[in-house]
């Protein structure tokens, strides 16, 4: 490790420390308890559900999608402008009438009054399309998360699940730079190594990935490398781990354990303030595995056509077919009370736990948003 790479840690754990501490202060009105953050949620039907998960704030993805098929018959997920411009209204407004949350624009608003900081994300740029202008169309609408792609290449990025990885575009930096200027924090989940690693260099503020785990653990090109990691860590940045057992763990039966692994491996690479917690699944839990009482066996089978579909297809990591979906014990609403009972009984701090619980994001976002 460099004397440089030293010095800039230091800085940045210096102002992670000083964050946290000025989120608990936000929060004292409220008891002084320490933020719980989901970093990649979804609005649910009832909106009550986000009182019951427990949640502080969350990054709540409101595009909506259209799947269809390529020539090769692989599912393509795609987000149009006119669809997500009013897919982002809905949502507002949702939220505008309801007493469990609210549209977060700035991380400071985090604790500030009752109800859930909700602060919007698109999971692609696809909407943006090639006019850069619609970047503060939907900054003026409460989107204050923007994700470069999601799975494959786009105008504006290369994507993690393609045969030959790209980077950042032209388009992609002019965005990014954009992105910069509105303060919109900057999300290359889904992303290519390349995107990840370019965007990190590029960012003149913290970039996320908001939802992923590790491919030190599991060797797959949706996880993200410890290179990428690092880069994210050492401008400020973290990941958050998400419940998707097939890529947290190989092993037959997925557990708690698997989870706070990709924990640990973040904090190796990048140090405790670089890690955090995501869903990607409903606030509930994914629907079919609670219908079938979690059971992976069952469930998993949704999702082998598209996996043998890419494995068909070439794509780099789908050789070894998926046995499970979720982890039992955190496919809940309660996931979050859970995932910090484990954590203490992995002997974590209580200082690290409250980074990893909701801590870390609340830094990010207050450093990026304000």
């Amino acid at each position: 490790m460099t004397t440089t790479m030293m010095t800039r840690r230091s800085l940045m754990a210096a102002g992670a420390a000083a964050a946290l501490g000025a989120c608990t202060s936000t929060l004292s009105g409220r008891g002084g308890t320490p933020p719980v953050i989901d970093g990649l949620s979804f609005l649910p039907e009832d909106l009550a559900e986000i009182r019951a998960a427990g949640l502080t704030a969350m990054i709540c993805d409101v595009s909506e999608v259209q799947e269809v098929k390529d020539a090769q018959g692989i599912p393509r997920y795609l987000r149009t402008f006119e669809v997500n411009d009013a897919a982002l209204d809905k949502a507002a407004e949702r939220l505008r009438s309801s007493e469990y949350g609210f549209v977060a624009l700035k991380g400071s608003e985090i604790g500030s009054r009752p109800g859930c900081a909700a602060f919007l994300q698109f999971q692609s740029c696809e909407p943006v399309g090639t006019d850069l202008s619609r970047i503060a169309r939907f900054h003026g609408k409460g989107l204050r998360i923007l994700q470069f792609t999601h799975h494959n290449n786009n105008l504006f990025a290369g994507g993690a699940l393609e045969r030959v990885q790209t980077g950042l575009t032209a388009l992609g930096r002019e965005g990014l730079d954009e992105m910069n200027r509105l303060r919109i924090l900057p999300d290359v989940s889904h992303g290519s190594e390349p995107t990840m690693l370019e965007a990190a260099r590029a960012s003149r503020t913290p970039i996320v990935i908001s939802h992923g785990a590790c491919k030190a653990i599991v060797d797959h090109p949706r996880c993200a490398s410890d290179a990428a990691i690092r880069a994210v860590a050492e401008r400020g940045g973290m990941m958050g781990i998400f419940m998707m057992s097939f890529w947290l763990t190989r092993d037959p039966v997925p557990t708690v354990d698997h989870l706070i692994a990709n924990i640990r491996n973040v904090i190796r690479v990048g140090g405790i303030d670089a890690v955090g917690i995501s869903n990607d699944f409903p606030m509930a839990g994914q629907t079919n595995l609670l219908k079938l009482d979690n059971d992976n066996r069952e469930g998993v089978k949704e999702y082998l056509p598209w996996w043998i579909a890419m494995r068909d297809s070439g794509i780099p990591g789908f050789a070894t077919i998926p046995e499970h979906v979720v982890i039992p014990e955190l496919n809940s609403i309660d996931r979050m009370t859970r995932i910090r009972r484990a954590l203490e009984r992995s002997r974590f701090t209580g200082g690290e736990i409250d980074r990893i619980m909701g801590g870390n994001w609340a830094r990010v976002l207050a450093d990026v948003l304000g």
